[in-house]
């Protein structure tokens, strides 16, 4: 498997999931300085040029929550995922895609100063409900589908992680109870150096 990735990019949080995971992998460093993600050869492996992009035995998977989804169903000895066909498998589906198509469009927008005309009519509506489905989804203790960690973790919490670091949301002290915990794993602290670094400041 290779993993293209760069330590100021989503790609962290992709790095940590092959971490928890224990996966052999070459890391393959994407350099922002010199626009080598908008390369021709980067841009024929992902059009879009941008990280994350993991590639296994010619495969091609971009999206955070998709390589992480694809990586803890390609390892399910590591039960980083509910077995397919459980009934935990809704709920976990339901934490990978809120990310990325509910929570980050709503804290991009807003961090950009721009509020949608007709919130009704996107897809993640507006920050008092996006910042209530946050507080609703997050467990009070232990991860997001009870006692086992899990990729919902990675990508959930790996969010709200990234959006106290730079600020995007004041969070409640059960975010916050829950961020402390994810930011307390071993992958996650070997992985999230300049993280922590900005969340002690």
């Amino acid at each position: 498997m290779k993993h293209y990735y760069n330590p100021m990019s989503r790609a962290v949080t992709t790095d940590w999931m092959l971490k928890e995971l224990d996966a052999q992998h070459q890391q393959i460093l994407i350099d922002f300085t010199t626009g080598e993600n908008n390369s021709s050869d980067f841009r024929k492996i992902n059009p879009m040029g941008k990280l994350p992009v993991l590639v296994d035995d010619g495969i091609v998977v971009t999206e955070v929550a998709a390589i992480c989804a694809y990586l803890a169903d390609k390892f399910p000895q590591k039960r980083l995922a509910p077995e397919i066909g459980s009934v935990d498998r809704a709920t976990y589906y339901r934490y990978l895609f809120v990310t990325s198509n509910t929570i980050e469009p709503a804290f991009s927008l807003t961090a950009s100063g721009l509020e949608h005309p007709e919130p009704a009519s996107a897809g993640w509506g507006d920050m008092p409900r996006v910042l209530a489905t946050i507080e609703a989804m997050t467990p009070e203790t232990g991860w997001a589908l009870g006692e086992q960690f899990t990729a919902a973790d990675v990508v959930f919490g790996g969010l709200l992680d990234f959006s106290m670091v730079f600020k995007l949301v004041d969070a409640s002290p059960k975010v916050a109870a829950y961020v402390s915990r994810i930011r307390q794993r071993p992958s996650y602290r070997e992985t999230h150096g300049a993280f922590i670094e900005m969340a002690d400041k």
